[in-house]
């Protein structure tokens, strides 16, 4: 890991990339496959105009990548943000990928964004945004094809949005276009907490490895969204000591460790900031709580948090990357050197995809399981891969996340071979 070519730290699809290669060099992957393999499908931008509500026209952009659609239709979320880029889509895209082949689900890996604020439009401004972001990748989406679910900026509502637009063209109701919809229109039970359930289940996977009890683990989660927030909830129960938590106001730390339905209902319920709860600890930002004393760290808010410049600083024994690319390829080596045992993010947050993945089965069979069914098979999976992510690293004598990249590479590898290339 050492020789990772990534010319700039934050740049997300240069660590993806960097990541990628040192998995491949050691699969020896041939030069063809490389190549195929390394670089997406396609790419799609669009242009996309929008009366606002004053009146006024605004063109936004949005963009849609296609990694991968060799084990199955492309997979990802769509993320409204001021900040989307092509490369970071490129990177997502990219990591669904890997995170769909890591647990063997059939799916391959695609991302797409707008470049807008939703915190700054209307209801009716996002509507008429998505659905014609919609109707422009009309031909690339589709329950065979492409399907989308929500990420950062947009929810189950800009998923019905979406399925609706969709079954307009199509002139029929195809609810398994998209994932992460509301129930009513052929959501799945247990959809919301999958990614928070997924962590929870690799955290239990970590400590039983190196025969750690809950009750002795102090965790922090950086991030209150819907991964942190389930996560949290989800670890406070099952007996874990929730001690730093943050969210973009802030974070607290305390050792004495935090009443987390309290904490929901405060941020939540309430709406108040964070680190104004009544029963938090020390005041600090939320880059610094990552740093605290804890057994295991949770990043579950953004890219880039964990650097060359700050890694050396984790106390942490686990860190389980509830986050996409919260770590970045140059802080690697450093993580690994202080000897901390990663759940790299394609395996950490894959609760999410995987319950995704059981959306668009009930979707396309048309009928729906129980929320303990989805639960116990979301179990089944991401245990059943933690083991292999272990067992791989064990055998080819390289830590967990490179053995996730060189699990998930050679799947979508072999599946190539066994296609073969259509020329």
């Amino acid at each position: 890991m050492a020789t990772l070519a990534v010319h700039n730290e934050f740049n997300v699809y240069e660590s993806a990339d960097a990541r990628f290669e040192a998995a491949a060099r050691k699969l020896g992957l041939e030069e063809g496959l490389y190549r195929f393999l390394k670089y997406p499908n396609k790419e799609i931008t669009v242009y996309i105009p929008v009366i606002l509500d004053n009146g006024h026209l605004e063109v936004f952009i949005g963009h849609r990548v296609h990694h991968s659609i060799v084990r199955g239709p492309g997979k990802g979320g769509i993320r409204f943000a001021p900040t989307v880029t092509l490369d970071e889509v490129r990177a997502l895209a990219s990591w669904m990928t890997w995170k769909c082949a890591v647990v063997n689900i059939p799916f391959g890996g695609a991302k797409g964004g707008v470049v807008c604020d939703p915190g700054k439009l209307s209801h009716g401004e996002l509507e008429r945004i998505t659905r014609r972001y919609t109707a422009e990748l009309i031909e690339w989406f589709g329950p065979e094809r492409d399907v989308p679910a929500p990420d950062l900026g947009t929810n189950e509502q800009t998923m019905a949005w979406i399925m609706d637009t969709y079954s307009m063209h199509v002139r029929h109701t195809e609810t398994a276009v998209v994932t992460g919809k509301p129930i009513d229109l052929g959501g799945s039970r247990g959809r919301h907490e999958a990614t928070g359930r997924g962590v929870l289940i690799n955290c239990d996977r970590a400590l039983a490895k190196f025969r750690m009890l809950r009750v002795n683990t102090r965790v922090v989660v950086q991030g209150f969204g819907n991964v942190g927030s389930m996560a949290a909830k989800l670890l406070h129960e099952a007996g874990y000591k929730i001690v730093g938590v943050a969210d973009v106001h802030g974070a607290l730390y305390n050792e004495s460790g935090f009443d987390i339905p309290k904490l929901m209902d405060w941020v939540y319920g309430q709406r108040k900031p964070l680190p104004d709860f009544p029963d938090g600890g020390a005041k600090m930002s939320a880059s610094e709580v990552l740093f605290q004393p804890a057994e295991v760290v949770i990043p579950a808010a953004v890219e880039n948090q964990i650097t060359s410049e700050n890694a050396h600083r984790l106390q942490a024994r686990i860190l389980c990357e509830g986050a996409n690319g919260p770590c970045t390829a140059l802080a690697d080596e450093i993580v690994d050197r202080k000897g901390i045992f990663v759940i790299p993010d394609i395996l950490a947050n894959a609760g999410g995809v995987t319950v995704s993945y059981f959306e668009w089965v009930q979707d396309r069979q048309g009928f729906f399981w129980s929320e303990r069914e989805v639960n116990d098979r979301l179990k089944d999976v991401i245990e059943h891969s933690f083991e292999e992510v272990v067992r791989y690293a064990e055998t080819h004598q390289v830590n967990t996340r490179v053995a996730a990249y060189m699990l998930a590479i050679d799947r979508v590898a072999f599946a190539l071979k066994e296609r073969g290339i259509y020329a």
